[in-house]
């Protein structure tokens, strides 16, 4: 069984004015598609924080990295730029499809600016996936994003 995380970054969050319904939202979506999933890590939003939680997770051996928040216009919305750095390949493609799946669904799905990719192509390598905060987003991402599963861990761990 492929091992998952769900990391939030949300300052909101962790200071109690707003639920982590999103990042159980998330946690359920990655549960119901067969991985096995940690509780739900809340941080507050920044680029070393959330950098340092992704280093962890790799450590902790989690092959799907689920981050929720951190991807809009505000400035502590720095997941993207806290995950670059962890990836090697970035999967423009499945971005794109996880941007149309949004849009059909709001155009302010245009405005997150999260980043998909894997840490390398390896059979330990994982894939990162960036989300918004909201149940909305969570749900159309990782609506793409799951399905693939599957195929994307056969490849890795194949070497293809």
């Amino acid at each position: 069984m492929i091992n998952a995380t769900v990391i939030v970054a949300s300052d909101r969050v962790v200071s109690g004015e707003r639920d982590n319904s999103a990042g159980e939202l998330a946690a359920t979506l990655l549960r119901d598609a067969g991985l096995d999933v940690a509780d739900p890590r809340v941080l507050p939003e920044g680029r070393q924080a959330v950098s340092e939680a992704l280093a962890d997770a790799r450590s902790a051996g989690h092959r799907v990295i689920v981050t929720v928040g951190g991807t809009g216009l505000g400035p502590r919305n720095l997941t993207p730029e806290a995950t670059a750095p962890h990836i090697a390949v970035e999967l423009t493609g499945l971005m794109t499809q996880v941007l149309l799946a949004g849009l059909a669904n709001t155009e302010q799905a245009g405005l997150s600016r999260g980043i998909i990719g894997l840490t390398g192509r390896g059979s330990e390598d994982a894939l990162i996936v960036n989300v918004p905060s909201s149940r909305g987003g969570v749900r159309d991402a990782l609506g793409v994003v799951c399905p693939l599963l599957p195929n994307i861990f056969e490849r890795l761990d194949r070497g293809d």
